[in-house]
């Protein structure tokens, strides 16, 4: 089975994606992520070129990594200048790493209009910096930049590039699409003309995605002899981005049969949401492999069919990479999505067949007014539980009152916004009113003032997330809201859903869900009770 090595280079091409802003903090975080998933190479960026990346490098000597190795980029020594002389190489050794990647030119276009310097002094320039780093106990990796671009239109000064950084002590060839425009086929004919060229060369891939094409190029350099592949986690990157390596893992693992990350690629998926949310740039739901929706099944027929043997709609198991199935409940829903949805309810267990119909029912009819029960699964039981009859009668709210007063001063102008609530819990009539920042918060604080005496275990609800979506913008102020809540008591998290053309009401309904749902959830008996036959 032929090893493949990753190199990872999120923390420095990965940064440049528009949008990303890593701290020295987040960097760390990131590098033990990447180490606790089995990556090879981690390349933490560019010594010298900016304050914070000095101070990474300076972190990382006292962090010691169970697989990774470090790595520090930059690139050849600047022309007309000694190795010795040259700051960015000075650099790249205060690193202390055992790895530095630099990269070189080796398309004659860049060396004559962006170098501006000569194809022999280029040629120099690659062989007397890889020279000198080795010379210095360093393992070398050398960066082909625009490799493949410059093959197509010199492929003698190409090759001649790259065979003089072998002659130097590279230990890996690292052949870079670096505008991102190139295809597969293209990518696989010229790694074969690099090892027909250099039989011992050890090749790496480093493309980017300018055309869509980094993950099927990145697996195209590996089956043409590359050991090595290049990439972000979550396709991040300048431009259009990385090879994504989220993608590239898993298919060269699991279909290709490569050796890559063994059994760790379970944490494929965590750690790519981890660094996600570091990076504050969300997964794609439809991102493969990772995404939340990368197994999720809505039609009926789809997840009669996962439900029964799930390689009927799905084309590995989803626990291979650390992701999950989803069922998801819609208008489109069957029986059967209904019933391996219901599997995975943290409160209902048991639903009689015969409760099916109406249940199926009532979510297509609520769903035609603008409800969406995928992302609000408290909401969706708490529907099941009203139609069962089985609510339990925590609090009735008798009704709400939200207004707001604007004071304007010289220089700006502050709202004021108050919220009543009258709550009814079982012969107590309880009238609260509450200021807040904005309607909904002075809703939620009055409805959740009415309920602490009673009921103490809401001062651990938190509202976590708060999502607005109008339903049919031609209505302008008029439209239909959908919002959306998301709650935590700092252990569990629960998401309920609110729809109307008044977008207080909206919320008022999704919050009254969300304490409702975070009350049953937190009182086993009343569990017991929805669940008796």
């Amino acid at each position: 089975m032929k090893k493949i090595e990753i190199y990872d280079t999120t923390l420095r091409d990965g940064a440049q994606s528009e949008g990303i802003n890593f701290s020295t903090s987040d960097k760390l975080k990131i590098v033990k992520l990447l180490d606790e998933l089995g990556i090879d190479y981690i390349e933490a960026g560019w010594p010298g070129a900016n304050p914070k990346d000095i101070e990474v490098f300076n972190e990382l000597k006292n962090i010691r990594l169970k697989h990774s190795k470090i790595t520090a980029f930059g690139c050849t020594r600047k022309p007309q200048t000694k190795p010795q002389d040259d700051k960015i190489l000075q650099m790249l050794l205060s690193a202390n790493t055992d790895v530095i990647t630099i990269f070189g030119k080796t398309w004659d276009f860049h060396v004559e209009h962006a170098l501006c310097t000569t194809l022999d002094e280029n040629i120099l320039m690659i062989f007397e910096s890889i020279q000198y780093l080795v010379s210095k106990g360093k393992r070398v990796f050398f960066d082909a930049e625009h490799f493949f671009d410059g093959f197509k239109h010199n492929s003698d000064y190409a090759l001649k590039s790259i065979k003089t950084a072998y002659d130097a002590g590279a230990e890996r060839i690292v052949l870079c699409d670096t505008n991102g425009g190139c295809m597969n086929y293209e990518i696989s004919d010229i790694t074969k003309s690099v090892i027909d060229f250099i039989p011992e060369i050890k090749l790496g891939i480093h493309t980017h995605n300018d055309s869509d094409m980094a993950v099927a190029n990145s697996i195209a350099g590996a089956d043409a002899g590359a050991i090595q592949i290049q990439g972000c986690i979550n396709g991040y990157g300048e431009r259009c981005g990385n090879a994504n390596l989220c993608s590239i893992i898993p298919n060269l693992q699991l279909k290709k049969g490569y050796d890559v990350l063994g059994e760790k690629i379970s944490n494929l998926t965590f750690t790519s949401n981890s660094i996600a949310e570091i990076s504050n740039v969300s997964v794609p739901s439809n991102a493969p492999y990772v995404g939340m929706s990368a197994f999720a099944h809505k039609a009926g027929i789809h997840a009669s069919g996962v439900r029964k043997n799930s390689k009927t709609y799905e084309h590995i198991s989803p626990d291979e990479v650390g992701n999950m199935r989803k069922i998801l409940i819609s208008d489109q829903a069957g029986t059967a999505s209904l019933k391996e949805k219901i599997r995975h309810l943290r409160i209902i267990k048991n639903i009689q067949d015969s409760d099916l119909p109406k249940i199926i029912d009532r979510i297509k009819k609520l769903e035609w007014k603008g409800f969406a029960f995928e992302g609000a699964e408290a909401s969706f039981e708490l529907l099941i539980i009203d139609i069962l009859d089985k609510m339990p009668d925590f609090f009735k709210i008798s009704g709400f009152r939200v207004i707001g007063d604007t004071f304007i001063g010289e220089k700006k102008h502050n709202i004021i916004t108050e919220a009543s609530v009258k709550v009814k819990i079982d012969e107590h009539n309880i009238h609260t009113v509450a200021e807040g920042e904005g309607p909904v918060n002075a809703l939620d604080t009055a409805l959740r003032k009415a309920l602490v005496e009673f009921y103490p275990e809401i001062l651990k609800y938190k509202l976590c997330d708060f999502k607005v979506r109008i339903l049919d913008s031609k209505d302008g102020t008029a439209a239909v809201t959908r919002v959306n809540i998301e709650t935590t008591d700092g252990i569990n998290k629960w998401d309920t859903v609110g729809v109307s053309e008044d977008i207080i009401e909206a919320s008022y309904m999704a919050i009254t869900d969300s304490i409702m749902y975070g009350l049953i959830l937190h009182t086993p008996q009343v569990i017991d009770e929805i669940n008796e036959n």
